[in-house]
């Protein structure tokens, strides 16, 4: 028998009250939204993703934000994560409360003005003032770069074009990269290969993968990019979400899915359970689908298996 066994090491990130509410049509409410950080938090997810700076008449399901970030401690503040585009969001974002920002452009030209409305280069021109204010309240900045392996409007993106931007002078001072396959089309191989040459190639960062499940593939390059050195990986409650600027992305990784491929130590069966309940109300809630195959699984009749929750404890009541 081998001795050699996948052991992963990667922390989750819960992207679900982000990029998991970007594409639905219902707003949550503050409250609600602060119900699911803290419930996240108490069972152990490390990280969270709680919203984003982006316009609310563009993305409504934004809107309340600010009004989360300031309902939350700065101890619970510290695990939570705010996408920013511009030096403005973070100052805003920053007299709520938060500390820890994305920011956020993408590698090609036609989505960063889709999504951001201005070019790549004008998106890292304002990279230091971000990097400069976001020191000033002692917080920390990832540099988040969507499309790295696909553009909806430019097709296939050159690794080279990647590996530049995170080189770049502009993003010293960002203590994290996140490399985004923003429509889900990549395969494993791609996602090793820029994993490693980022690891390899670029300066020394936490490296976050950012997955999506369009092509269903969004556990297998989660599990590659952790093979290649990434340190935090995104998902979502059920696999909601997708970017509302990119034509063609759907959800995100399901987080249910992530926990059960990877099983970190925090994690418990009980856990897991109440995980997929908490998952479970906020979709009927928002009226959408469950992807997570691992939810599924959770509600199967093999009831000898472990982290099967068939029991009263976990069934939703109809």
């Amino acid at each position: 028998m081998s001795n050699h066994t996948f052991e992963p090491r990667a922390e989750l990130r819960d992207v679900t009250l982000r990029d998991g509410l970007q594409l639905t049509g219902k707003v949550l409410s503050t409250e609600k939204k602060v119900e699911i950080v803290r419930e996240l938090l108490r069972l152990g997810v490390p990280g969270i993703e709680l919203g984003s700076m982006a316009r609310p008449d563009l993305v409504p399901p934004m809107a309340n934000t600010l009004e989360v970030v300031a309902a939350l401690t700065p101890e619970e503040l510290e695990k939570c994560w705010i996408w920013v585009a511009t030096p403005r969001h973070i100052t805003r974002a920053a007299e709520a409360g938060a500390r820890n920002f994305q920011y956020c452009l993408s590698v090609t030209d036609a989505h960063n003005q889709a999504n951001i409305g201005r070019t790549t280069d004008a998106s890292l021109d304002a990279l230091p003032e971000a990097v400069q204010i976001t020191e000033s309240v002692a917080g920390r900045i990832q540099l988040c770069l969507a499309t790295s392996f696909t553009c909806p409007f430019e097709g296939a993106v050159d690794p080279e074009r990647v590996l530049a931007i995170a080189n770049d002078a502009r993003a010293a001072g960002t203590e994290d990269i996140v490399i985004c396959d923003t429509l889900g089309q990549a395969v494993p191989t791609q996602v090793t290969e820029l994993i490693s040459r980022v690891r390899q190639e670029t300066p020394e960062r936490r490296i976050v993968f950012h997955g999506h499940d369009t092509w269903g593939l969004g556990v297998a390059n989660t599990l590659a990019a952790i093979s290649a050195g990434a340190d935090v990986v995104d998902g979502a409650l059920g696999g909601l979400g997708g970017c509302p600027f990119a034509p063609g992305a759907s959800g995100n990784t399901s987080s249910e899915d992530l926990l059960f491929a990877t099983q970190p130590e925090w994690l418990s069966p009980e856990k897991f359970g109440h995980l997929v309940q908490l998952s479970e109300d906020l979709l009927v809630e928002l009226g959408e689908p469950n992807r997570s195959k691992a939810a599924q699984g959770a509600r199967s009749k093999a009831e000898a298996f472990e982290w099967v929750t068939t029991s009263p404890a976990y069934v939703k009541v109809s």
